[in-house]
């Protein structure tokens, strides 16, 4: 194992090597001269590649199905009731922090996804997103927003509503929350005494998704000569400066990582999966939806219904099966003939063009050695992610659309994330083998602890 030291993780949440290690390299010197003392590469997420459950999987070495994690919300239970927010309905698996606090050494944890409500540990916690407001209890310990407040103001969890067409507003609060999320960092890692320090910066994420069509030529939407065509030059010319500052704060025992936790692309558009459920006479309603309608309140004919669907950047489709359903309709014995079925029409949909859309569609339990919680039955990569997955009914759009049911938004979610570990004694250059998984284990070496029985992945320092 490497020897201790002490180990500062810098997420940027859907930063994407085809922009930070390629066209975006030159505006990102720090980064890049990073580069040249790293081990690193593009990082494979876990499926899905989701914010929620990637972060949770990457820190504990445990994939979705373990920790019962599918996407931001999940099936509470087997009942029609529609879906919940993931993060109270996880098994519990033990993450860095939790290892570190067991042996009383201390951790400083800003924004990571999976930390609200914050958990107690040796240390300190401001938490995710996923917070409600600063108005909730967000910190651990309590007093730590007050400490906050006196650094930034009014602390910024997330950028509010940030698919809009309001794209100036966007564009600010994304260079804002960026700067603040900086800003605390620094004060963090040089007033506390700490073994591991985590952050995870949102404003990455928030970037691709507000403003790719207007930064990117490749994206078939994109029109030249827009006014926020440098948006994305800006922000990485910021963020790397903010980075710059950061990483003069570390001393010579401090071990970094830069890492994100899935990647971006263009978004094609968006496919409409109840619907095309209702035409296959999968999903059956009772009333035909009047305008814009969630699935979870639809007017199913549950005692008709075979299968069901539900949105996002990757499609999940669930079975109504005899036994374990109210009124399922499935006898078990036909469960595998079904899903086969599903899964022949969805590998052969073509495109609003008439070309294979390339879908993949995965089974839980091939893909996860463990499945807790409701998992769905299927999961759907639309066009190989290229494709947004639409839950509502009632667009009139048919099974194409290309405005998204929650607002705009210009890129969907790719498999590949960023990786960059650096630090003296450990090993150097690039790798295109690199997981999501690897990172738990990694990390607990270079701080010298060992790996928790049944962890995934391997350590690559």
């Amino acid at each position: 194992m490497s020897t201790p030291k002490r180990v500062a993780l810098i997420g940027l949440d859907c930063a994407t090597p085809t922009l930070v290690f390629d066209r975006l390299a030159d505006d990102m010197p720090t980064l890049t001269r990073l580069l040249e003392t790293s081990l690193w590469g593009p990082l494979r997420s876990t499926i899905p590649a989701i914010t929620v459950p990637a972060w949770p999987c990457m820190l504990s070495g445990r994939t979705p199905g373990e920790i019962g994690i599918y996407g931001f919300r999940n099936r509470a239970d087997r009942t029609y009731d529609g879906l919940t927010m993931a993060t109270s309905r996880s098994v519990r698996a033990p993450r860095l922090w939790d290892l570190l606090t067991a042996e009383r050494r201390a951790s400083v944890l800003l924004g990571v996804p999976g930390t609200y409500p914050p958990p107690v540990i040796r240390g300190c916690v401001v938490a995710d997103f996923l917070a409600p407001s600063t108005n909730a209890l967000f910190t651990y310990p309590h007093w730590v927003g007050g400490e906050i407040s006196n650094i930034v103001g009014n602390y910024i969890l997330d950028v509010f509503d940030f698919r809009t067409d309001e794209k100036a507003r966007i564009a600010q609060q994304i260079l804002d929350m960026t700067e603040q999320r900086f800003a605390v960092a620094r004060h963090f890692v040089t007033s506390r005494r700490w073994d591991f320090f985590a952050m995870v910066d949102m404003g990455p994420d928030r970037l691709h998704h507000g403003f790719w069509k207007y930064c990117d030529p490749d994206h078939p939407r994109h029109v030249p000569g827009n006014p926020y065509e440098s948006v994305f030059r800006e922000y990485y010319r910021a963020l790397d400066r903010h980075l710059s500052s950061l990483v003069s704060s570390f001393d010579d025992d401090t071990a970094i990582l830069v890492v994100s936790d899935h990647g971006a692309q263009p978004m094609v558009g968006g496919f409409c999966l109840n619907e095309w459920l209702v035409s296959e006479g999968l999903l059956v309603l009772s009333q035909e939806p009047a305008g814009r309608t969630p699935v979870a309140k639809a007017h199913v004919d549950w005692s008709r219904t075979i299968a069901w669907g539900d949105g996002g950047y990757y499609g999940r489709i669930f079975l109504n099966v005899v036994g374990r359903e109210p009124l399922g309709t499935i006898p078990r014995h036909d469960y595998e003939d079904v899903r086969q079925m599903i899964i022949d029409k969805l590998e052969a949909l073509p495109d609003h063009e008439g070309q294979l859309m390339h879908n993949r569609v995965f089974r839980p339990e091939e893909i996860y050695p463990e499945v807790n919680g409701v998992a769905p039955d299927l999961i759907v990569y639309f066009g190989d992610l290229r494709w947004r997955a639409i839950g509502t009914l009632g667009l009139g759009n048919g099974f194409y659309t290309f405005e998204n049911d929650t607002g705009p938004d210009d890129a969907n979610h790719s498999e590949f994330g960023i990786f960059a570990l650096s630090g003296d004694g450990l090993p150097t250059g690039f790798r295109d083998d690199l997981s999501i998984f690897d990172v738990a284990p990694t990390l607990q070496s270079v701080l010298g602890l060992p790996p928790p029985p049944g962890q995934r992945g391997r350590a690559l320092a």
